[in-house]
């Protein structure tokens, strides 16, 4: 990433930090929490409630994975009290924005620190669980840097529950259980940063990790009566909500929604869909549909889209959102 910014955003932020906090002072007490993209608001609304005031860094339409920081993100940090990022390589210019805060009591929430991640151990998608560690995510960087990207289809169709992409899938919010882990680890924070109102964070998380606990159960029991078990979608996000629910994806595009296959590729995904009756193609909002609808049209599937959670889509909560791609998913396993 290009750090050459980072000076003349300190020296912005300095000039500002007077006015941001003055301006604080005219405003009812909310601890001040700063998220990097939506899943993760929806979470700090969920544990926080109205004992919270909410800043997104990343605007909805935009893809978190490339996204540049402007100097107004790094003013909002220089008077928050909480930073709450995904992990896992998703946000790969945190350590770059933090830093320019020049923020000392910023505290700063790796939502995915704990959680039983997706390793790619090799080209053809293998994966193992492990807990997350920052060591495995700094290797994880590396080798998305180094090795090429080997997409679905290159070497034979990727028949995995994550992608084919060396290193770490990052899309833990896409899993109910990832789910709770991350906003596990935001009630945490809250209850750090702000004791007086402990009791307010654990009842709102324990609330929503009941929600998110239901959901689970009634899909664990619907997708467990599928004899199709396979599905394609417009860009690898789903490996963590297959390995809930025991089901495999294949895509169009890789985990970070980098290129587009080629035409052998593409080919290789037709004889997938073929081989394993796949009625219906999805797609995502912020990646393009041109592809998976090429790919929809030479079968004779369906094209439809289902959520990443990175925006804002629709004006629906999260708990909205993964019952609409858990349904829609199940249905196209059974129609």
């Amino acid at each position: 990433m290009q750090k050459k910014w980072i000076p003349l955003l300190c020296a912005l932020m300095l000039l500002g930090a007077g006015t941001l906090a003055a301006h604080a002072l005219d405003v009812p007490h909310k601890l001040k929490v700063t998220v990097t993209f939506n899943a993760m608001r929806e979470f700090v609304t969920a544990v926080g409630g109205d004992k919270v005031e909410i800043t997104t860094i990343v605007p909805d339409g935009m893809e978190p994975h490339g996204f540049e920081p402007k100097a107004r993100d790094i003013a909002a940090l220089s008077s928050a009290h909480i930073l709450v990022y995904s992990g896992l390589g998703m946000e790969a210019w945190v350590d770059d924005v933090t830093k320019a805060a020049n923020n000392p009591d910023l505290i700063v929430v790796d939502a995915s620190q704990g959680a039983d991640i997706l390793y790619l151990e090799d080209a053809h998608g293998a994966e193992h669980v492990g807990e997350a560690d920052h060591q495995g995510e700094e290797q994880a960087k590396e080798d998305n840097h180094s090795e090429e990207a080997n997409h679905p289809g290159q070497d034979g169709p990727a028949e995995t529950d994550s992608h084919n992409h060396g290193g770490i899938d990052p899309h833990l919010w896409l899993s109910l259980k990832g789910a709770a882990v991350q906003a596990g680890n935001i009630r945490d924070a809250l209850v750090s940063a702000d004791p007086a109102n402990k009791d307010s964070y654990e009842q709102n998380y324990a609330a929503f990790a009941a929600q998110l606990d239901d959901l689970f159960t009634e899909y664990e029991a619907k997708f467990q009566t599928t004899t199709r078990k396979s599905f394609v979608t417009g860009h690898a996000a789903f490996g963590y909500l297959c390995r809930d629910f025991g089901l495999h994806q294949n895509s169009v595009e890789d985990v970070f929604a980098e290129g587009q296959p080629t035409a052998q590729q593409l080919a290789k995904l037709v004889a997938y869909s073929r081989d394993n009756n796949v009625t219906t193609i999805f797609s995502e909002s912020m990646v393009s549909p041109q592809v998976s609808q090429t790919l929809a049209n030479e079968i004779g599937a369906k094209v439809e889209t289902i959520y990443t959670i990175a925006s804002n889509e629709n004006d629906l909560s999260y708990l909205e959102r993964m019952r609409f791609n858990l349904e829609t998913i199940y249905a196209s396993l059974t129609d």
